[in-house]
């Protein structure tokens, strides 16, 4: 990936990028912010339910002057996991950045998770990180980006119930640093952004119980899904060409 000059004001224009799980919250935020600094923008979503919103999206990448394309694809599929990657590459000519940011919310009790459940959480927090930056390889140039979408809950888990949410997410860490570690002879930076509460359809702002989510931390309130974007798009533009194998906490400050 050819690194821009200066200061320019779409600092990724000429790269592509795929972001998993980008049809909503954070991961729309993503695709929606790297479109803006100039990429070319492919994101999955998980079922048709998601197809009007994943189109949303895809009108706001095109919006910004960028191409856009979506692709239902199951993170719990290692088939589906793999051809997004695949068609991401064939439909722009290349690809450059690769957002691991599809993820479930599992809670509850640690007597109450069923095999089913841990089957899928493992599936779609590690399997499909794993095989999406396996099947990136292919594709992936000198200076290119590898951009894991963790949680802050994997440093300090506030609440009970947390134990399958926060030992899959946690996964992501060492897999970041194994392969900045492995990549970067490549020039491949590889990175991990642990998220605290953001204002999402998941864990909205809104809701009765995130009250006790916003007394943790520091500020005093919820981050926006765009708070964690900007930190992504840093990463994968020209000043985050230095940083590798890092775990980058964005929370408003509730592991502080």
């Amino acid at each position: 990936m050819t690194e821009p000059t200066g200061t320019l004001p779409h600092q990724l224009t000429g790269t592509t990028a795929l972001v998993t799980g980008g049809s909503r919250g954070i991961g729309a935020a993503i695709a929606r912010h790297l479109a803006r600094e100039g990429a070319d923008v492919a994101f999955t979503y998980v079922s048709a339910a998601s197809a009007t919103r994943a189109a949303g999206v895809v009108a706001d990448i095109e919006a910004a002057g960028r191409r856009g394309l979506a692709i239902q694809a199951d993170a719990a599929d290692p088939r589906a996991v793999t051809t997004a990657v695949d068609r991401t590459a064939a439909a722009f000519g290349r690809l450059d950045i690769l957002v691991n940011n599809a993820g479930i919310a599992p809670m509850g009790p640690v007597e109450d998770v069923t095999p089913e459940e841990l089957d899928r959480a493992l599936a779609v927090h590690v399997r499909a990180a794993f095989l999406a930056v396996q099947a990136t390889l292919r594709h992936l140039p000198e200076g290119g980006r590898v951009i894991n979408i963790g949680s802050n809950l994997t440093e300090r888990a506030h609440f009970p119930g947390l134990a399958l949410y926060t030992m899959t997410k946690s996964a992501l860490t060492g897999l970041t640093r194994a392969l900045a570690r492995e990549l970067g002879p490549r020039g491949v930076t590889v990175n991990i952004v642990h998220p605290g509460s953001t204002d999402t359809d998941m864990n909205p702002a809104a809701a009765p119980e995130a009250e006790s989510e916003r007394a943790l931390t520091a500020l005093g309130r919820y981050l926006e899904p765009d708070d964690i974007a900007a930190t992504v798009a840093h990463l994968a533009g020209p000043g985050g060409r230095g940083i590798t194998g890092a775990a980058i906490t964005v929370d408003a400050g509730a592991n502080a």
